[in-house]
């Protein structure tokens, strides 16, 4: 169900400021070889925990690139030529996003310029209160969405250049109209967040549970594989600590299984939810 960032030996690559840069460079030369000296510019707005680890501090490091872009032939060629040159995956820069929760086809009109490559690559990165809005609106509970949410609060309040509740919420609106698609109560969880004095502690508090609640995933899904779908997860969250719902969660999940037709089966969680990130 869950899938690392991985090259081909196996080996679990992160992505960090430094490096990032580094093979966005190598992805623009590429580019720029492959397309030749009269090769049109190129766009990329980094989306997610790439455009986090380039605007701010709070956060080291990621797991893959996830970006909005247009992906021509030359430009999918490019980005696996850098994999195959520096042992990365060969989905290290992708726009698998589009297809969760989060996406938006307006992203792109909330965007700023982050830095040009080579001259021929253009990157920016998303607005700090659209990203907000996004990782609200994934939210979820093992990976970074709300540790995430919080970071951009506490390093713009350090800023003295605070987001606000309605700046937040003027985001949601004009991504997806409305917060009906949250989920359930993370718009007033939210509402407290940003009003919070506490916002360092409650920081770590929360990068604290998400990192259990990640451990408690990984472990249930070696110990029942292939139960944990994208319909029952937060159900198998919830239940986590009663031990007797849990037990009659499985035995339901297991019997609703079992009656499918053959060949017809529960879709499992999105891969761009991989629980490692």
């Amino acid at each position: 169900m869950y899938e690392m960032s991985v090259n081909n030996a196996g080996d679990i690559k992160v992505f960090n400021k430094s490096n990032l840069d580094h093979y966005l460079y190598e992805f623009a030369k590429t580019y720029r070889k492959l397309a030749g000296r009269k090769a049109p510019g190129i766009e990329i707005i980094l989306i997610g925990g790439a455009a986090i680890i380039e605007n701010y501090s709070f956060r080291n490091e990621t797991l893959d690139v996830d970006a909005l872009m247009t992906p021509s032939s030359i430009i999918k060629e490019a980005i696996l030529k850098v994999a195959e040159m520096n042992n990365l995956p060969a989905d290290w820069l992708n726009s698998d996003f589009v297809n969760t929760a989060s996406y938006s086809p307006k992203l792109i009109q909330y965007s700023e310029y982050y830095k040009t490559f080579y001259g021929v690559l253009d990157v920016r990165s998303i607005r700090a209160e659209y990203l907000i809005a996004m990782k609200l609106c994934s939210g979820r509970r093992y990976k970074h969405d709300l540790s995430d949410v919080i970071g951009i609060l506490l390093e713009h309040r350090r800023n003295h250049n605070d987001i606000t509740y309605d700046m937040v919420d003027k985001a949601v609106n004009d991504l997806y109209n409305s917060w009906d698609k949250f989920p359930n109560g993370i718009q007033e969880q939210f509402r407290q967040i940003v009003e919070s004095k506490e916002l360092f502690s409650l920081f770590d508090q929360t990068k604290s549970g998400e990192a259990s609640t990640k451990a408690f995933l990984l472990a249930f899904e070696e110990k029942y594989p292939g139960v944990l779908k994208s319909e029952n997860v937060n159900e198998v969250i919830r239940d986590a600590n009663n031990t007797s719902s849990l037990r009659k969660k499985l035995e339901a999940l297991q019997a609703k299984q079992d009656a499918k037709p053959a060949g017809q089966t529960a879709q499992t969680v999105n891969k761009n939810d991989k629980v490692q990130e």
